[in-house]
């Protein structure tokens, strides 16, 4: 690991000194072959205080105020029909991941069409995409895409006492059907992990529609299948106006891996979640809002008294805007609020897990 590690550093900085030789900062990306190929870096580096509540905490067990990120991306034209983009990441200089690797083919030149195999970009949701330094213009992220839920994919509850049990520690949850080690659960849709599968995008005028099959679920991805599910995905975009962009989305896939499922064969087919969102964008002259709905819903079947006779679902409201005063200089907020529904315990009635609100004001 450490060679690769190395290897990483070193074709980042390659990457950024190329297109560096002609003058103090770099103004794009490296090329070769006269454009075929083309590759670039980034970097970007978060540091704050100790969250000691741990609501910025990711699934890469890891608090997303405190991390160094890179990041070198390539794009390779083998022909005029088919490309492969590659994205190499390291988080805290932990561990060098393949964030991404698909092809892309496009069968007709003249049809908005493109068939992407591999590991994917994420079908769901607008912010999966915009987790980039200049696209999130605060350091933290939106509750619905990081905030951990007590939901595990290899360990249930097996009642409703022993969800309430864990209400609010999502970073670091454990139950008693499956696997039984403390670990950090589930958020409602992942922005740390991409698909990996097959997905389908098209549109017409003003209409984009992308539907996609992969593994693992949107809040669970998986680059190997755990537990001979899949998932089904699609996103509709639609842009009414110039600077208004309109989404929806919605998602079903399987959650649990097979250790869970392996603990209560009997109920095996009913750990699935769904997922859905709507998203809208505005931008004019200085200013850029968007505001975001993500509903999710985990079926978690109980064993025992008493019984979770409901689904487990979690809503996050998300609104944000961005003033750019001057160029290389803005201001942004993102107001936010995650709630639960109710289960019915033993001796209370409650929300399976701690409702949070959430405000973020920021420059850059």
């Amino acid at each position: 690991m450490r060679n690769v590690r190395t290897a990483f550093l070193v074709l980042l900085w390659c990457s950024v000194t190329s297109g560096a030789a002609a003058q103090v900062l770099p103004s794009g990306p490296v090329t070769i072959g006269d454009g075929r190929a083309v590759i670039s870096g980034d970097v970007a580096a978060a540091i704050a205080p100790i969250d000691t509540g741990y609501f910025n905490f990711s699934d890469y067990k890891h608090t997303t105020l405190r991390e160094i990120r890179l990041g070198l991306s390539a794009s390779v034209r083998a022909t005029d029909r088919i490309a492969v983009l590659a994205e190499l990441r390291t988080d805290n200089f932990q561990r060098v991941t393949p964030f991404a690797l698909y092809a892309r083919i496009r069968p007709w030149r003249e049809r908005r069409l493109d068939v992407q195999i591999g590991r994917i970009p994420p079908t769901f949701g607008a912010f999966t995409r915009n987790a980039y330094g200049h696209d999130n213009p605060l350091i933290g992220y939106p509750l619905a895409y990081q905030y951990l839920t007590s939901v595990r994919s290899d360990s249930a509850p097996a009642n409703v006492d022993e969800l309430l049990r864990m209400r609010g520690r999502g970073w670091r949850s454990s139950f008693g059907v499956g696997n039984p080690t403390p670990e950090h659960g589930l958020p409602l849709v992942t922005a740390f992990s991409w698909d990996t599968g097959v997905q389908v995008t098209t549109g017409w005028r003003a209409v984009d529609v992308t539907a996609a099959v992969t593994n693992g679920s949107v809040s669970n991805p998986r680059v190997s299948d755990d537990n001979d599910g899949k998932q089904f995905a699609t996103r509709v975009k639609l842009t009414p106006a110039t600077g208004l962009v309109i989404g929806t989305s919605f998602a079903r896939g399987q959650y649990a891996s097979r250790l869970l499922l392996d603990a209560d064969p009997a109920t095996a087919d009913r750990f699935v979640q769904h997922a859905y969102g709507v998203d809208m964008e505005y931008s004019r002259s200085h200013w850029i809002g968007r505001a975001d709905a993500v509903l999710s819903q985990w079926d978690v079947p109980a064993i025992a008294s008493p019984f979770l006779d409901v689904p487990l679902r979690a809503l996050a409201l998300s609104v944000e805007g961005r003033y750019t005063m001057f160029p290389g200089m803005y201001a942004a907020a993102r107001a936010e609020h995650l709630a639960f529904n109710d289960v019915r315990g033993t001796t209370r009635i409650d929300e399976w897990e701690a409702p949070v609100s959430r405000l973020e004001v920021g420059g850059g």
